[in-house]
């Protein structure tokens, strides 16, 4: 997995790359790009009063990185044989950790076309999921991480308590047009930028339903800079993804002008020229909202 820098897909196809992994017998998927190594199992120190899903800390090359426990953060039972079981090094959010899994076994490539959205009938489950692949005789589950992680540290969401630097804000007349797959982040965003004075937001859950709508409004004859003035989007979405969204709004004539701002956990040094290419206005990495507000009153005002 550390040479995968090679392998990339260029993002703005709406491709992924998929490292499965499984649980028991059920079996999951995280991006390939969050996606830093693969390890053996190793000691484990723990932590006084840590969360009952952190089994506590190891040493990688130097760097103390926290281990989450999936299986216990998903309530499944312990490994029949963990000195088998896998740790995934991940980055995202600015943040590296490392989840314990029992088995990892290899890497799908595929469209976001082809995830579906979790629906409810997917019981406790739907929560911490965000995308479904099926596949014959089974599913492949797309974790969302990002919500395991705010299940264990609240404090590591957005950081509302910051926008009190910005001092008293007025309303916004302006609106804006909000992408995300996830729920709860989706939630939090919009109660984050009513703080910010912006009240006036339009969400998706993915970029093939703001496409959709935003070519509705073509086809009715609607000038859509009268109906939106900028677009904040995720990037890890069913359907169609935020690179794909972007480089759809940029290529389209009327559409070009809306400013889109990618506010993703998967804004790295690494990844950031992907969405230069698919021609983002900016990029925010998930959570610096202070960032975030800054870049809409740059584009919006």
């Amino acid at each position: 997995m550390e040479q995968k820098q090679g392998m990339l897909l260029e993002r703005d196809t709406n491709e992924l790359e998929i490292v499965e992994f499984g649980i028991g017998e059920n079996r999951f998927g995280i991006n390939v790009l969050k996606v830093k190594e693969i390890l053996n199992p190793q000691p484990v120190t723990q932590v006084p009063r840590a969360h009952p899903f952190v089994e506590g800390i190891i040493d990688i090359r130097g760097e103390v990185v926290p281990v989450v426990d999936v299986a216990h953060a998903l309530g499944f039972p312990a490994s029949d044989q963990p000195e088998k079981d896998k740790l995934i090094l991940t980055e995202f959010n600015q943040t590296k950790i490392v989840f314990h899994v029992h088995t990892v076994t290899q890497i799908h490539r595929t469209s976001w076309e082809h995830i579906e959205k979790p629906g409810y009938i997917y019981q406790g489950l739907h929560t911490q999921i965000t995308g479904v692949i099926k596949r014959e005789g089974d599913m492949l589950l797309l974790l969302d991480f990002e919500k395991v992680v705010a299940d264990i540290h609240s404090e590591g969401g957005m950081k509302t308590d910051q926008l009190r630097e910005l001092g008293k804000r007025e309303r916004s007349s302006k609106k804006i047009l909000m992408i995300e797959d996830s729920p709860m982040l989706r939630t939090m965003l919009q109660e984050t930028l009513s703080k910010a004075g912006y009240d006036r937001t339009v969400s998706f859950e993915n970029g093939r339903e703001a496409w959709e709508h935003l070519s509705e409004l073509i086809d009715d004859g609607k000038t859509v800079l009268d109906e939106y003035q900028l677009i904040i989007t995720d990037i890890e979405m069913p359907l169609m993804d935020g690179h794909h969204l972007t480089k759809l709004l940029k290529d389209h004539q009327e559409l070009q002008k809306l400013p889109v701002i990618i506010f993703s956990s998967l804004i790295t040094e690494d990844l950031r020229h992907q969405g230069e290419k698919a021609g983002a206005d900016a990029q925010v990495s998930k959570p610096e909202i202070m960032e975030l507000v800054t870049k809409i009153d740059q584009y919006i005002l």
